[in-house]
């Protein structure tokens, strides 16, 4: 019987923003899109709309949804995921606040639910 070593992996904890964690130069930008795309797919799963209907609620080809749902958003800013949001019937609010002390950089959120 050969005894195996088990080696040790080396485990590095996340920030809270995969991005970040990747080194992507915009990491909150990136995973406001992420989270903006994710409200959109729920919406449209919530609303049971196919990839065509979906692309005439929002106002853009299927080929752009199918992207959108696929992860792949970097043809789409946050204005525009915003503006397909509100095609689907959400609101959209957005909230300008200072810092807490102790920390120098602002951040980017997004918070919400999303019903149809």
């Amino acid at each position: 019987m050969v005894k195996r070593r088990r080696e040790r992996i080396k485990v590095t904890p996340s920030s809270g923003n995969v991005f970040a964690d990747i080194g992507l130069p915009e990491p909150e930008e990136e995973l406001a899109k992420a989270q903006f795309a994710t409200h959109i797919e729920r919406a449209i799963k919530r609303r049971r709309l196919t990839q065509a209907k979906a692309a005439a609620v929002m106002g853009i080809d299927q080929p752009k949804v199918s992207a959108l749902l696929n992860g792949r958003l970097d043809v789409f800013s946050s204005d525009r995921l915003m503006r397909l949001l509100v095609r689907l019937g959400q609101d959209v609010d957005v909230t300008v606040k200072a810092t807490p002390r102790g920390r120098a950089r602002g951040r980017i959120r997004v918070l919400g639910e999303v019903r149809a």
